[in-house]
């Protein structure tokens, strides 16, 4: 219970930590947001205009910075991130609710097929090393993994979309549908997501095969499979039982990280297929100059980045209690 306890501990302190210098960074900046806007109008707009962006954005208000980081910890702690400049008077809450479950699932979707599907041809590949399988699978996997998610989906977009037009080649769906919990506008999100998720897919389908691989390889080799093989144990329980739920320890732990990756979308895919998940609003936001969609979306990414790391931990001890520091008890 302890090692929990310090997870635990851990992740609230970090999360202060992260939450503090998203408060600190931007105001270490120079200049502020209204005087970027304002600059956008090169003396359209009169110094009164100036004061009244400044009052509305909670800028150069006179207000102490202590008192300024109390607000501001409070609001966050509401999950209130302010108003977007960029998509005034809409609040960034609102933006991160409407963008999350796109990336969620474009990028969720894609790293658990990626993830499954690499580790399972990992465990045979290695099962059946300098098979036929494995001599195909390895090089063609390292081939895709080399190639930048983005490229492969700028390719495809030429090719599929512009070309053959068989695939949509921007927008979550089609114009003129309506969100509904319906076959048909299930099966257009779907379509409309293919091409993304499939440069997503095979881009990570190497790393997660070659990790499994090298992995089982290596457990293979270790006594107590020599001595369960000795003992008659049956192929499958040696391979999955006994094998792969050893190796895959590293990659469970790789599967954590990259789940936490997920909230951050991909920018460069989302952008090129203008993908409206969390990615895309990121990207929109840095463009705009829009600070306080920027610090919201990175403070939600470090949040959950911290939260997924923290159970990762603590489900790892679950599956390899030696990671326990002095035997303590779960």
């Amino acid at each position: 219970m302890s090692y929990i306890l310090k997870r635990v501990g851990t992740f609230v302190w970090m999360l202060w930590v992260a939450t503090t210098l998203n408060f600190i960074i931007p105001r270490m900046m120079p200049g502020n947001p209204a005087e970027a806007i304002y600059g956008k109008f090169q003396g359209q707009l009169s110094p009164s205009a100036l004061k009244a962006m400044e009052i509305q954005f909670g800028v150069n208000t006179g207000v102490p910075l202590w008192k300024q980081y109390l607000t501001y910890l409070w609001n966050m702690l509401h999950l209130n991130f302010g108003v977007s400049y960029n998509y005034y008077p809409t609040k960034v809450s609102t933006i991160i609710a409407q963008s999350l479950p796109y990336t969620i699932g474009l990028v969720g979707i894609s790293l658990v097929i990626a993830f499954a599907v690499g580790t399972l041809l990992g465990i045979y590949g290695a099962w059946r090393r300098n098979g036929k399988l494995d001599s195909i699978q390895s090089p063609v996997l390292l081939f895709f993994q080399s190639i930048p998610a983005f490229w492969l989906g700028l390719v495809m977009l030429f090719y599929f979309g512009f070309i053959k037009g068989w695939f949509p080649y921007s927008h979550a769906y089609s114009d003129g549908a309506t969100p509904s919990l319906t076959w048909g506008f299930i099966s257009d999100l779907l379509w409309h997501a293919t091409l993304p998720g499939l440069a997503l897919i095979l881009t990570g389908l190497g790393g997660w095969m070659l990790g499994m691989r090298n992995m089982m390889v290596q457990t293979l080799g270790d006594d107590y499979i020599t001595f369960a093989e000795a003992k008659g144990a049956p192929q499958r329980t040696l391979m999955l039982r006994y094998a792969a739920r050893n190796a895959i320890l590293p990659n469970f732990t790789g599967f954590g990280q990259s789940l936490a990756a997920v909230i951050a979308g991909s920018v460069l895919v989302e952008s090129i297929f203008s993908y409206p998940g969390i990615g895309y609003a990121l990207q929109q936001g840095i463009l705009a100059e829009d600070y306080p969609l920027i610090q919201g979306i990175f403070l939600i990414i470090a949040a959950v980045t911290l939260f997924v790391n923290m159970i990762v931990d603590i489900l790892y001890v679950r599956l390899d209690p030696r990671v326990r520091g002095g035997g303590d008890a779960v």
